[in-house]
């Protein structure tokens, strides 16, 4: 078994990508960037996928964000594109829980997001997937259902900026080390959601 199967044991951060799907920004009334939205999750916010997630004590609107978060197997700094896939391990599905509300706050502030999406549980993720079963990441569905009801449904191919340019552009901002974890960002369908769906 590859030792990377135990990524959230051995990564030391989660890097996710921020509007990096056309509709989805357009959702939420945001400009399409120019270049990547970085913005950190804490290790402490991943929990497996079919644990429950928290709602934090005073929001009012926790939205859902599925994403193929892409785990790195080598220390990468200053990275070029062509190169970046060489630094791949393997992938998980994941999902990008936001309190939205206090996203909201904070934006109108200019403030950070750190308290709105790295809360506790906001990061529940799948097994780690060998690199292997999928030969093609840059073209890969997506969709997230909640009780039988699909709300999220999109293709990687959608994202403006894709997985190795994503992979530089992070290297080149912070050294990414071995199990950390790139979450690419999430396509259109966004939606509240409730105790009883959860």
């Amino acid at each position: 078994m590859s030792k990377f199967a135990h990524f959230r044991e051995i990564g030391k951060k989660i890097v996710c990508v921020g509007r990096n799907y056309r509709e989805h920004a357009a959702e939420l009334n945001n400009p399409v960037p120019s270049k990547p939205i970085l913005f950190l999750k804490p290790t402490s916010a991943y929990i497996s996928a079919g644990d429950t997630i928290q709602i934090p004590r005073g929001c009012t609107d926790l939205n859902h964000e599925v994403e193929l978060g892409v785990v790195i197997g080598a220390i990468a700094k200053d990275v070029s594109v062509a190169e970046a896939m060489n630094y791949v391990a393997g992938y998980a599905l994941g999902l990008d829980m936001t309190a939205r509300d206090w996203q909201t706050a904070a934006k109108s502030k200019g403030h950070p997001w750190s308290v709105a999406k790295g809360f506790d549980t906001s990061c529940p993720i799948s097994k780690f997937i060998e690199k292997e079963k999928i030969p093609n990441p840059n073209n890969l569905d997506l969709w997230l259902k909640v009780n039988g009801e699909v709300r999220q449904s999109g293709n990687t191919k959608d994202m403006i900026f894709p997985i190795e340019h994503l992979i530089s552009f992070a290297s080149q901002c912070f050294t990414l080390e071995p199990g950390d974890l790139i979450l690419t960002g999430t396509p259109a369908g966004v939606s509240k959601l409730n105790s009883v769906e959860i």
